[in-house]
């Protein structure tokens, strides 16, 4: 079906209100966690096909957030959908004050490569428990999970709820240019820029998730052992293609030779020493990618490379490299890697890091590994980024109470849980007044009424 035509088919399936009911919302939720569950194995099929992935990341990072997201929703939405009760001031004695959690109407989700499956219908969750319609645009760019998002949605949902459109760049931005009534956009900066200029031609209001370089602090009296463990699990799951993963390390000087046989010592046990012959190891999404990664790599000095440094342009795969000796003038520093490349800087005293940090566009995310609560405290009130954690990566993601989101060049709005359901609603603003009586102050030419209006407005 044509894109416009599509649109107007949900427009009018919406203004009829049939997306509306409590019933209709949790018949999409349940209806797409049974699409996933009947469908598990093509689905971990598709992405071993695009990304190498193992079954065990397929769960863990892809199917096992969507099916939390999809349980949360159903446990909650009865509540979220009630109208929200407020106060007023003595100034509107006799009214009744609330707030309806209204669904915003027709909207456009636009998902990335990297995490094909999750980032895609994570967002469809929020807009179809708000009672909204749904065009998603997958990428094209992970060809087989798109193509298995176009067949099985269009087998499970009728298409004036949840449809599938495909194509390249020049089909989200005809998409971008429609009169949707919100648009969510996972991606990078630069094409989040030139969505938010295409959106706003219509005032179409946008959630965009975007990425930078998120860094991650160790300080001398980090647990070393785990801070190695846990920002080698971070970094090189999805080989290092994730939008939270850490871009860098700052470590405290004193510890750094430790700390790097410590990364050096996960890293090996975790590909058992062979990662480019491992089958669990993902790949690189595609060639262009690939070169990419390896010309930083290549740029990089022989005191630079400290482990890895290998690849296979046929498989497309990178070994986790680790980089040291880096400074803010290195390429690898210049733009996000979003690849198996760990650049580690050094600092000897906490200010140096939060300086340079701050020196940069604010980071999607931010990892602090330390004992010192003075210091923790320090940084987390210093430096601006989108959301973290304490002594663990990308763990923060997984929480559906938590609102996830970036801030300035790492995006704008956030979603998960609660926070996804709002984004997808308008929060109307209702105010009931009685009959019963009519007070006079709020009337002009009384001298009694300006006088308490004197007296209640101080």
């Amino acid at each position: 079906m044509n894109a416009q035509l599509l649109l107007d088919l949900q427009k009018e399936t919406f203004l009829k209100g049939a997306t509306h009911s409590y019933e209709h919302r949790e018949l999409m939720l349940t209806t797409l966690k049974v699409m996933l569950k009947d469908n598990e194995y093509e689905i971990y099929q598709a992405l071993y096909t695009d990304l190498n992935k193992s079954d065990h990341e397929t769960l863990t990072t892809e199917l096992g957030i969507l099916y939390t997201e999809i349980d949360f929703a159903l446990d909650n939405l009865s509540k979220w959908m009630k109208d929200e009760n407020v106060a007023s001031p003595i100034t509107h004695k006799g009214t009744k004050n609330y707030i309806i959690h209204e669904p915003l109407g027709n909207v456009l989700v636009i998902s990335p490569w990297n995490y094909p499956l999750q980032l895609a219908l994570a967002p469809a969750i929020g807009a179809l428990a708000a009672g909204n319609t749904v065009v998603l645009k997958p990428s094209e760019v992970a060809p087989a999970v798109e193509e298995l998002l176009a067949r099985l949605i269009a087998e499970y949902f009728e298409t004036k709820y949840f449809a599938v459109v495909t194509g390249d760049k020049d089909v989200s931005d005809g998409l971008v240019g429609m009169r949707f009534d919100y648009i969510f956009f996972t991606g990078s900066t630069n094409v989040g820029k030139k969505i938010m200029k295409r959106a706003s031609e219509n005032l179409t209001p946008l959630t965009l998730e975007l990425g930078g370089k998120s860094p991650a602090i160790v300080t001398a009296d980090a647990n070393i052992k785990i801070a190695a463990k846990r920002l080698v699990w971070g970094k090189f799951t999805n080989a290092g293609q994730t939008c939270v993963a850490p871009d860098y390390i700052y470590v405290e000087e004193k510890i750094k030779n430790k700390f790097l046989k410590e990364l050096i010592k996960n890293i090996k046990r975790l590909y058992k020493n062979k990662p480019l012959n491992n089958g669990n190891y993902v790949k690189i999404i595609n060639a262009d990618h690939f070169n990419r990664l390896t010309n930083l790599i290549n740029l990089s000095d022989e005191n630079q490379i400290i482990y890895g440094g290998l690849s296979d342009k046929e498989t497309l795969k990178i070994e986790p490299t680790l980089l040291h000796n880096i400074s803010w003038q290195d390429e690898v520093m210049k733009d996000e890697i979003f690849g198996p490349i760990l650049p580690i800087l050094t600092f000897t005293d906490i200010d140096e890091a939060i300086t340079a940090i701050n020196r940069q566009e604010k980071p999607l995310a931010l990892y602090f590994f330390g004992e010192d609560k003075k210091i923790e405290t320090k940084v987390l009130k210093s430096i601006r980024f989108g959301g973290g954690a304490i002594n663990d990566t990308l763990y923060h993601l997984a929480n559906p109470h938590l609102p996830f989101g970036g801030i300035g060049h790492s995006g704008q709005g956030s979603y998960h849980g609660k926070y996804s359901y709002r984004t997808f609603t308008h929060q109307k603003s209702m105010m009931e007044q009685t009959t019963k009586f009519d007070l006079p102050f709020r009337y002009p030419n009384a001298k009694f009424t300006k006088n308490l209006t004197k007296f209640l407005l101080k």
